[in-house]
């Protein structure tokens, strides 16, 4: 499981970047799941680092997924329409 950092602004966009993907390759099998729950400040600069993981873990050819993501940051790609290509919806509780 990849970790986002607290922080993913234009700023910190390349740098995040660059972690993430060795991280991606450093891991050779299964689905590529990022954790978004450390994430506390972001731009739309986040949503790329995303997309061009999700990208990289294709053309591995595995399955990609971000779990945790901050309500704000769900918004945003709901905002921009890449929802469905980036954030996995939680699991519903059980009864």
């Amino acid at each position: 499981m990849l970790l986002l950092p607290a922080t993913i602004t234009m700023r910190e966009s390349r740098d995040a970047l660059r972690m993430l993907s060795q991280a991606l390759q450093a891991e050779k099998e299964g689905e590529v799941i990022v954790d978004a729950s450390p994430l506390q400040q972001f731009d739309t600069s986040a949503l790329a680092v995303l997309l061009e993981c999700r990208r990289l873990a294709q053309a591995f050819g595995r399955p990609f997924s971000v779990r945790h993501a901050p309500a704000k940051l769900a918004a945003l790609a709901t905002l921009y329409g890449v929802d469905e290509l980036l954030i996995t919806p939680p699991a519903p509780a059980s009864a």
